[in-house]
């Protein structure tokens, strides 16, 4: 495969894992201020399987579709109004987590234990934009925000990051095999 096939196959996937993330968003259980939904399952996935290039792209890319009205975030809703909502933090803090998996994923190993670890720690990195952002535009103490945006979050987010480690390994793995993705991974050679 040449460089220009390699890079409008990882365009295409980059595009695919932008829709994943919208459909998942749909996947919702409402609470009083933020509601649970799947779109960080589908960050997860998309950096576990794609690293921190693509799955940073794909983060970008749904948030310019639903920017531009496109109604792929939570609950049907879109626009730039809901970027700079009460929810908007978790929105943007989607591309520092995603980077951040995908980052310590390709510096060590893709594996379920270092999966597991970046992913629980992308969505710490989710919730801390969340719940400042959730402060701030709601006008909440900092009690309420946490009590609101950050700890009924802890549980739901953790078997959310078991998930996207245990399958996006495993696709990643396959994808890889089928080749139809090709692995970041620098080739680690032992000098004698």
């Amino acid at each position: 495969m040449n460089k220009e096939q390699l890079k409008l196959r990882m365009m295409i996937v980059t595009a695919l894992f932008a829709a994943i993330i919208g459909v998942l968003a749909q996947i919702t259980i409402p609470l009083p201020l933020v509601p649970i939904t799947g779109q960080t399952l589908a960050i997860g996935l998309a950096a576990t399987i794609l690293g921190a290039r693509y799955g940073t792209l794909s983060v970008l890319l749904y948030l310019a579709i639903g920017a531009a009205g496109v109604p792929v975030f939570a609950e049907m809703k879109a626009g730039v109004s809901i970027l700079f909502g009460p929810t908007g933090g978790y929105l943007v803090g989607f591309i520092p987590s995603a980077f951040f998996i995908g980052w310590l994923m390709e510096k060590t190993a893709f594996t379920f234990k270092i999966a597991m670890a970046a992913n629980t720690v992308g969505m710490f990195i989710t919730l801390a934009f969340g719940t400042a952002w959730l402060k701030l535009a709601a006008d909440l103490s900092w009690t309420a925000a946490m009590a609101g945006g950050f700890y009924p979050f802890i549980i739901v987010g953790l078997l959310k990051a078991a998930i996207a480690s245990y399958v996006g390994v495993l696709v990643r793995q396959r994808l890889i095999s089928a080749n139809l993705l090709v692995s970041v991974k620098p080739q680690i050679t032992k000098s004698a």
